[in-house]
């Protein structure tokens, strides 16, 4: 089978489907995310609309916009690793060390505390699956998805 533009920008664009489909199953099964993992899951949507739009337009522009999305998944993966194995810091707002207060007087609600959801740290080194982290699997899988856009923009048919 040969790999055509449009069959790339499909497996692209369906990768990274996937990718946030399985974000929010987990998700839904009681791994919440952090801050960083949402922040993860942004470039991933827009991949999965420029590979909507590419597929119905055609052109090489989209499928190097689609790599774009790719190069922004993996740095911000690259950095939630590196959080993550405290090579450098996180945002103040979700690592170990910034204020975690919930905004003032949310302590003093009755019920407050039941009520909060918990706060995930982005900080935190949560081993997933053969000792990598959800950031460290997205970092290898968009770093994936990077080869197939570029194949899909370098692709002259």
């Amino acid at each position: 089978m040969r790999l055509t533009r449009q069959r790339l920008i499909l497996l692209a664009a369906g990768g990274s489907t996937a990718l946030l489909a399985g974000a929010f199953l987990f998700q839904f099964l009681g791994w919440a995310p952090c801050k960083l993992c949402l922040w993860q899951r942004w470039p991933h949507a827009v991949a999965i609309a420029i590979g909507a739009i590419a597929l119905t337009v055609g052109g090489r522009i989209w499928a190097w916009a689609g790599a774009a999305c790719m190069v922004a998944a993996s740095g911000l993966a690259l950095y939630h690793t590196g959080v993550e194995r405290k090579w450098w810091e996180g945002p103040a707002s979700c690592t170990g060390g910034g204020d975690l207060s919930l905004g003032a007087g949310s302590a003093l609600l009755p019920g407050a505390a039941a009520d909060t959801p918990a706060l995930v740290l982005c900080d935190q080194l949560q081993p997933f699956f053969l000792g990598l982290t959800m950031a460290n699997w997205n970092l290898l899988f968009s770093l994936g998805l990077l080869a197939f856009w570029i194949a899909a923009a370098m692709r002259r048919d």
